[in-house]
């Protein structure tokens, strides 16, 4: 059996671009340590390294290794470092998208670290104390500090077993570039789809069913994924009387729930009452009790919450059930429980780095989903998606600016990402429009605030070929 997967993990390896026996160079050099006493948990294994580090001794960087045993219990694929650390990788290992591309390929069963570059911890002991994993017990405990990804392979010879292996030598291949022509990255492609494919996820329904079960939901994500469309479009699937208001910096107490103004029609000072969007939506609640009622504020976040809200923030509590307190909503108005048919769906803008941040008193009261940029479905044709409309999205344009985000930014910065709504557009010409005066700007100063360095070639090779500007000046 090991014979077989080293002779299979060699001939993925040149499918997906890798050279070998040439006489210029090769693409890796193989370790072999698979003797009997090896394999008596005397750390057997066999694998790929750069070829520079040579088929023996300690080595650098990464490597793809494969911890074998002679009989039926399981094995260990593995992205490793080697014991001597980085001397060309530690940039490479430094990129989010390296963790984010290996994350996809292990189970629940498999372990990832947190940082690859951190050859310092060792595995986690809820992995390495695995009952199935105690004969490779010396194995792991050797290596435990260079392993920042292992997926258990429970029979080596089972076809999900071959696949879990090829993802990831097609994984390693595209870490090391090795793929130069289209087949070989179909290739590499078609061995990380079943791994890396994004599952079709229907937002709205999502977004209908946490609401449900939470009743109040704050919507986040970049700008451009469709928040405030989701929002709408949730409250109308379930027949809702809709509320809306949008905050911004000046909003107050007096605006969203019951102020006094002055009355500006009378020639004398008169003030009348003010009920806000929040009062409107609570006397309809209260009076249509067999009506849903959804209160939608877009960009929350934009408002002082504290001084908006004022003492209404004690009632966003989704599990009050009785209370003896009475907050006064206005004159006339007091309750002690928001109305079970009462919801509010909210948006927040993650990019806009300006805004306050919201407290946790506040996270708690709410329940937070993320709606991500995803690509819009429809008939596909030469990197354009025709819509149903006389739209079309732009999902080359958007791929690439995906895949851009998804191999630099960190955690944080995914946030910034700009949604599929940049990339709708009639014709051509208004697209490349979009990316010279939406997008190119926007790029551009994200960089200026340090974000998404490392990404900044990468962008402006992107720019550069796509409306020839460059973000250097």
């Amino acid at each position: 059996m090991i014979e077989e997967i080293k002779q299979y993990i060699n001939g993925l390896a040149t499918k997906f671009g890798a050279k070998v026996d040439s006489e210029n160079s090769n693409s890796y050099a193989i370790r072999n340590n698979v003797g009997e006493e090896a394999l008596r948990d005397n750390g057997a294994y066999f694998g790929f390294v750069e070829p520079e580090e040579g088929t023996s001794g300690q080595y650098h960087d990464f490597s793809l290794v494969i911890f074998p045993t002679n009989n039926e219990k399981a094995w260990l694929v593995c992205l490793g470092i080697g014991s001597s650390g980085f001397k060309n990788d530690y940039e490479l290992a430094s990129y989010p998208g390296v963790r984010r591309l290996f994350k996809n390929l292990i189970t629940e069963n498999g372990y990832c670290k947190s940082d690859f570059t951190d050859i310092e911890s060792s595995l986690s002991k809820a992995f390495t104390g695995r009952e199935d994993l105690r004969h490779l017990k010396n194995s792991i405990s050797r290596y435990t500090k260079f392993l920042p990804v292992c997926e258990i392979i429970q029979d080596a010879s089972s076809e999900s077993a071959k696949k879990t292996i090829a993802a990831f030598v097609a994984a390693y291949a595209q870490l090391r570039n090795w793929p130069n022509n289209n087949d070989q990255r179909k290739a590499v492609n078609i061995a990380l789809a079943p791994f890396v494919q994004k599952k079709v996820i229907n937002t709205t329904s999502e977004v209908i069913n946490l609401m449900t079960d939470r009743k109040f939901v704050v919507l986040q994500g970049p700008p451009g994924t469709g928040k405030t469309r989701t929002a709408k479009e949730a409250a109308q699937k379930i027949k809702a009387k809709v509320f809306f208001t949008q905050f911004h910096a000046e909003t107050s107490y007096s605006d969203f729930i019951y102020g006094i103004r002055p009355d500006t029609s009378k020639e004398t000072l008169l003030y009348k009452e003010n009920h806000g969007i929040f009062s409107q939506a609570i006397k309809h609640a209260l009076t249509h009790v067999n009506e849903d009622v959804v209160l939608i504020i877009d960009e929350i976040n934009r408002a002082n919450l504290a001084n908006v809200l004022g003492p209404i923030f004690y009632l966003f509590e989704h599990k009050i059930e009785h209370s003896d307190i009475e907050i006064e909503i206005a004159p006339g108005l007091s309750i002690n429980r928001l109305p079970s048919n009462f919801f509010v769906l909210a948006t927040m803008n993650t990019a806009d780095r300006s805004l306050a941040v919201v407290d946790f008193a506040l996270r708690r009261r709410f329940a937070w989903y993320t709606i991500q940029p995803q690509a819009l479905e429809g008939k596909y044709a030469k990197g354009v998606t025709k819509l149903a409309n006389e739209n079309s999205f732009f999902n080359s344009d958007f791929d690439e600016i995906s895949k851009i985000f998804n191999w630099y930014a960190s955690s944080e910065e995914l946030s910034l990402q700009p949604g599929q709504g940049y990339f709708i557009a009639q014709t051509e010409e208004e697209m490349s429009n979009r990316i010279k005066y939406e997008i190119f700007p926007l790029i551009k100063e994200y960089l200026q605030e340090g974000l998404l360095r490392s990404a900044k070639e990468e962008f402006n090779t992107y720019f550069m070929n796509r409306i020839n500007l460059s973000l250097v000046d």
